[in-house]
């Protein structure tokens, strides 16, 4: 039976207490207490600006009020927790152990410990892993390392290959924002992969007996490789022909369509000035355009004429009134027997914009047939009511004038 309750020995005791406290140093910038991590970045940005003082100050070291004077831009109350979790957890301590210390100093385990973060949040870890396969291949090809410190570097890069293989499967299979703000972990996987193969290789040339080890990290580098190809290729499909990343991919636009509000979607063109289209085109431009317009080829061959006589062109063409008696008594039923009325008020009569859309537009062609006695005046001013029907509201008169005024 495996011994679960061993004895507890002053040397075990120390050795523990000492991991934990390079832990405790290492993380003490990121702490929010003892038991928590800091969600508020200013927080970490106390600790690096009493991290540059104490390197400043030398041998000098700092004081209390030093500390606050080189942290006067933030609060009195966030520094003083800050510095209180900083000396708890060991990053800031007494510059030598003895009653009423004064001076201060700074651990080098808590800034090189910050300085990783830092590198971490930057690219996500890239630099980190070529800088552990740079050592650890100097380390495999020293003379004086042992097959077992070789067995425990490949170990522990097999686990590390694996381990991000299986975040990038996961970055693939999500969402494509998700992917694109992991995109750093895609820089440089070739020169990762070709460094991670060379070290595989030399600790099986110099230990032909860890086969088995080098065949499972072997197989955690191509799946790693697999894995940054497939994510690569996912982010580079989502980008278009463009190939610009900082463009937003269409599944954000779907997404916000579908769920912005009315002011967030109308905020989008705040700032652009749109012209009323004209009301009125030219006849002739209107032929022009219809004759200049590409026409298909006819799918099937002209039919024959007929074999009736053709009587020919009418000797006298009488054209008709053209919709002008239509127009004529919208206009009359909307004065109501008056000389002008006013056009807000006729448009927002029935309360719906259909019915207001169909007497503008018989208003504006009896404004528009010279024939007519009736005439629009507008006037510069204009109601808007994003909540009303119709939401914007132009101001203006219909008069009649002309021989039947």
């Amino acid at each position: 039976m495996p011994e679960t309750n061993h004895e507890i020995t002053l040397d075990s005791a120390l050795s523990e207490e000492a991991v934990l406290a390079t832990y405790r140093r290492m993380f003490a910038a990121l702490a929010r207490d003892s038991g928590a991590v800091v969600d508020d970045p200013v927080l970490v940005d106390i600790a690096e600006t009493l991290f540059a003082a104490f390197a400043e100050a030398g041998e000098e070291w700092l004081t209390h009020e030093q500390m606050r004077h080189v942290c006067r831009a933030y609060p009195l109350e966030l520094f003083e927790n800050r510095l209180r979790v900083l000396r708890g957890l060991g990053a800031i301590r007494e510059v030598f152990p003895k009653p009423n210390q004064l001076r201060y100093r700074a651990s080098f385990t808590s800034v090189v410990g910050l300085m990783f973060v830092r590198r971490m949040m930057d690219d996500g870890g890239q630099s980190e892993m070529h800088r552990l396969l740079a050592l650890e291949d100097l380390n495999v090809a020293d003379p004086r390392t042992t097959m077992e410190e070789a067995r425990l570097s490949a170990q522990n890069l097999s686990r590390a290959f694996r381990l991000w293989a299986l975040e990038l499967i996961t970055l693939t299979g999500g969402t494509i924002e998700e992917l694109r703000e992991q995109a750093p972990k895609l820089w440089g996987t070739e020169e990762i992969a070709r460094r991670a193969q060379s070290l595989h290789a030399t600790i099986l040339t110099r230990w032909p007996d860890l086969d088995r080890t080098c065949t499972e990290l072997r197989a955690s580098i191509y799946s790693y490789s697999d894995a940054s190809r497939r994510a690569a290729g996912r982010l580079a499909d989502s980008a278009g022909t463009t190939r610009n990343l900082t463009l937003l991919p269409a599944e954000t636009w779907r997404t916000f369509a579908q769920t912005a509000s009315r002011e967030r979607l109308a905020a989008v063109l705040d700032g652009f000035v749109f012209d009323v289209p004209a009301p009125w085109h030219d006849p002739a431009a209107i032929v022009r355009a219809v004759d200049e317009s590409p026409r298909p080829a006819p799918a099937q061959p002209t039919p024959p004429r007929s074999a009736l006589p053709d009587p020919g062109p009418a000797d006298s063409h009488e054209p008709g009134g053209g919709g002008l008696d239509h127009l004529t008594a919208v206009a009359e039923a909307a004065l109501a027997g008056r000389p002008s009325a006013r056009l807000e008020e006729l448009l927002t009569a029935d309360g719906e914009w259909v019915s207001a859309r169909r007497l503008l537009a018989d208003l504006v062609s009896a404004d528009l047939r010279p024939e007519s006695p009736y005439r629009l005046r507008w006037s510069d001013a204009l109601t808007a009511d994003p909540d009303g029907e119709p939401s914007w509201l132009s101001h203006g008169l219909l008069e009649r004038t002309g021989h039947d005024a």
